[in-house]
């Protein structure tokens, strides 16, 4: 008798079991179809690429650009990365061997984890994050060991480091993704110093997701490269910050050493990426440094118009100072499941946010709203939200 394809799913990689597809997006496809919902669910720019970068990526095609680029990226896109970290955050990489051109910042944390990570290792996570670097870590056969920030402002303070590292002496790795998501939190100088103090003589990687470096409120992004150099596997990409999400761009930096070894799994995953959007990505880090600011304007009007207008309400959050995210606190009164929460607004008040429990521990009794929607989209959200809050008042 023939074999059943669900006799061979428990053949499958026993750590498949230990996952579930993304809560994000099946939460997002869950609500899709009601009718008249404003979605502020999912972290992608609204804006569009702009038309330089995208004239790039036409000429790439049009001039036959369309063969198997070097593994590790053109020489072109190399050498812009370099020069944009160097110019906007001041770390230093040498394109020819410590640049890493990957399919997305995902491919970036992929090729980095399963580089590091022997099954049975550690990865320490300050949470709540977006839960992908703990899918990869698992698929890694590792262990995620989570440090909830949520009672010190979602920041992760040396103490807490300290601590954990104590309790844990043989981890591999820790993760940082700052601005964060999903609360839009960052760290500042003397934060990064302060961490990196705390590991400066420990072996342990450093894997810092700064995607959305170019996004920032305030003060200027510094990279925690800065002060660990030797340590820190440094991700960004064009996706945030050029509005080049579909693109899959991302940019991997490390010392040549570790970049070396990096190298093997992006090789035998990836091979290399889009050749016509490497050229786009090149366009826009070289040309367009600063295409990021006007995007950057209009997300902090929202960003300020949503943290006063859903504060009314009671929805407290920690102030973003960067990405394009509210991180914020359901009201007492209202369903403190978020999961239960955002099922309900979504039917009866047609607005859509992403339950907290899905960035891990902290995030419960949250919801991530994103701002990378239109104002008039968030004005709608509001008053949808103020009707909502009134009439479960009224219930009272």
């Amino acid at each position: 008798m023939p074999i059943d394809s669900t006799t061979l799913v428990q053949h499958m990689n026993d750590r498949l079991s230990e996952i579930q597809p993304s809560d994000i997006l099946a939460f997002n496809a869950e609500i899709a179809n009601i009718p008249g919902i404003v979605r502020l669910t999912l972290g992608e720019p609204d804006f569009n690429t702009p038309e330089h970068v995208k004239q790039a990526a036409i000429d790439s095609i049009n001039n036959n650009e369309s063969h198997y680029a070097p593994s590790n990226g053109t020489p072109a896109l190399r050498q812009a990365a370099a020069n944009f970290l160097s110019k906007k955050y001041g770390v230093n990489y040498d394109p020819d061997n410590e640049v890493i051109i990957t399919a997305g910042a995902t491919g970036g944390i992929y090729t980095a984890l399963s580089s590091i990570l022997n099954p049975g290792d550690e990865v320490l996570i300050p949470t709540p994050i977006f839960p992908l670097y703990i899918a990869i870590a698992k698929l890694a056969g590792a262990k995620p060991v989570f440090m909830d920030t949520s009672a010190n402002g979602f920041v992760l303070s040396p103490e807490q480091l300290k601590q954990t590292l104590a309790d844990h002496p043989k981890a591999k790795a820790v993760v940082l993704n700052f601005p964060s998501n999903p609360t839009g939190v960052t760290y500042r100088a003397a934060d990064l110093k302060a961490l990196a103090a705390v590991l400066a003589d420990k072996p342990i990687f450093v894997l810092s997701d700064e995607i959305y470096s170019e996004l920032t409120y305030g003060e200027t992004h510094v990279s925690i490269a800065s002060y660990l150099p030797e340590q820190t596997i440094l991700l960004n990409g064009v996706s945030k910050s050029h509005a080049m999400t579909g693109w899959r761009i991302g940019i991997m930096c490390a010392p040549k050493a570790i970049t070396a070894q990096l190298g093997k799994i992006h090789q035998f995953t990836v091979t290399t990426t889009t050749a016509n959007a490497q050229a786009a990505a090149a366009e826009a880090l070289s040309n367009g440094m600063d295409d990021a600011q006007t995007m950057k304007q209009e997300y902090q009007a929202r960003r300020d118009y949503l943290y006063e207008a859903l504060n009314k309400l009671g929805f407290k959050s920690a102030k973003p100072e960067g990405a394009f995210y509210l991180f914020s606190k359901i009201p007492a009164g209202l369903p403190q499941d978020s999961m239960a929460f955002c099922r309900e607004l979504a039917h009866e008040a047609r607005v859509a946010l992403i339950p907290g429990s899905s960035f891990g521990p902290g995030g419960e009794g949250y919801v991530r709203i994103s701002y990378a929607a239109s104002m008039d989209s968030l004005k709608t959200a509001v008053e949808r939200m103020a009707t909502y809050v009134a009439s479960k008042a009224e219930v009272k």
